[in-house]
């Protein structure tokens, strides 16, 4: 196997841990409007995330940099392209992380309301995006001879896009829920298992339809597999959680992100963006590629750095690994 190889799918692992980490996280944001009743359980809701946002969003930031430094001409048309879907992103993602930490800096009802409602736009909004994002990406878009996007912004509202927009928004919509359960309790961890139950009823036919068609369309022996693992991990997720069992439940639905986000790669595979003009122009891990020098030094640092990384991360969740309710929250005037 080649590094560029390797740096694909590496970047595949990266971004399958942002999804994962992130998804949960956006699903909380989405939940303080669907599923909390009040203010106080908006604070549980965010306290379960409180210590681990900003660190879901390393991920997010490493994907980035890997493409930059492994993929220069995936990372120049990807973000030229895209552009203004990804500047949105960046927005929400910009607002949220603020919202996290100014809404409780004054105790008026209203600043700290505003904020929250920062906090579930700013959640739900990039949620949609990214499965537009990486729906155009495996399905194609128009990339000319000279490997730059010559489509409209329009051209990203494709029906396929948009669909993979609705799976990723109702996939960690699901998984938060599922993760809102394992982190509560009381009636909040009780209505959030009813909830998931309905949720993740609508994520299976979202999911198993934009799947089929990303199977039906790109598809081969390989993403059948990841698509049977992602449905059959859902359903089971279902189940986990209708049986009480929140932990098996939550890492299912873990699995389902795993395995679909796993389909989406091998199906793009070799390329890393598919032209639509003429497949002789699709961005490959041969031309996208940086220098073999290059890779080489990215692949030395990522063997240093990213054992550090996990282990930093996996302690943060093991230390605030106890569930909370609305008993344990502080005094609400602070």
């Amino acid at each position: 196997m080649e590094l560029h190889d390797v740096w694909f799918v590496l970047i595949a692992v990266l971004w399958t841990g942002y999804f994962f980490l992130e998804g949960f996280d956006f699903g909380v944001g989405v939940l303080t409007k669907l599923l909390a009743r009040n203010r106080a359980e908006k604070r549980v809701l965010i306290n379960t995330i409180g210590p681990v946002w900003d660190g879901n969003e390393v991920w997010l930031l490493t994907a980035g940099g890997a493409t930059f430094a492994a993929f220069p001409e995936w990372y120049a048309t990807l973000f030229s392209g895209f552009y203004l879907p990804l500047l949105v992103i960046l927005v929400c993602l910009i607002v949220r992380g603020v919202a996290f930490e100014y809404r409780v800096k004054r105790p008026e009802e209203n600043w700290q309301r505003n904020w929250e409602t920062a906090i579930f736009w700013t959640s739900l909004i990039p949620a949609f995006l990214w499965g537009v994002a990486f729906g155009n990406i495996v399905h194609g878009v128009e990339i000319d001879r000279d490997l730059e996007y010559v489509g409209s912004v329009w051209d990203l509202l494709n029906p396929y896009a948009l669909l993979g927009g609705l799976v990723t928004l109702t996939l960690f919509t699901f998984h938060g829920t599922v993760f809102t359960a394992l982190k509560t309790v009381g009636e909040i961890r009780e209505r959030a298992r009813t909830l998931a139950l309905r949720v993740g009823l609508v994520t299976a036919v979202l999911a198993l339809a934009f799947l089929l068609w990303t199977q039906a369309d790109s598809g081969d022996a390989k993403s059948l597999v990841a698509l049977v693992v992602a449905v059959a991990a859902l359903v089971a997720a279902l189940m986990a959680n209708q049986a009480g069992r929140e932990g098996w439940s939550f890492a299912l639905s873990g699995v389902t992100i795993v395995a679909a986000v796993a389909m989406l790669f091998l199906t793009l595979f070799p390329n890393v963006m598919t032209s639509t003009l003429n497949a002789d122009w699709s961005l490959t891990v041969t031309n996208a590629s940086s220098s073999a020098y290059t890779l080489k030094i990215m692949t030395w640092l990522a063997v240093i750095a990213t054992p550090v990384v996990l282990l930093y991360q996996g302690w943060t969740y093991w230390v605030f690994r106890k569930r909370i309710g609305t008993q344990h929250l502080a005094d609400a005037s602070h």
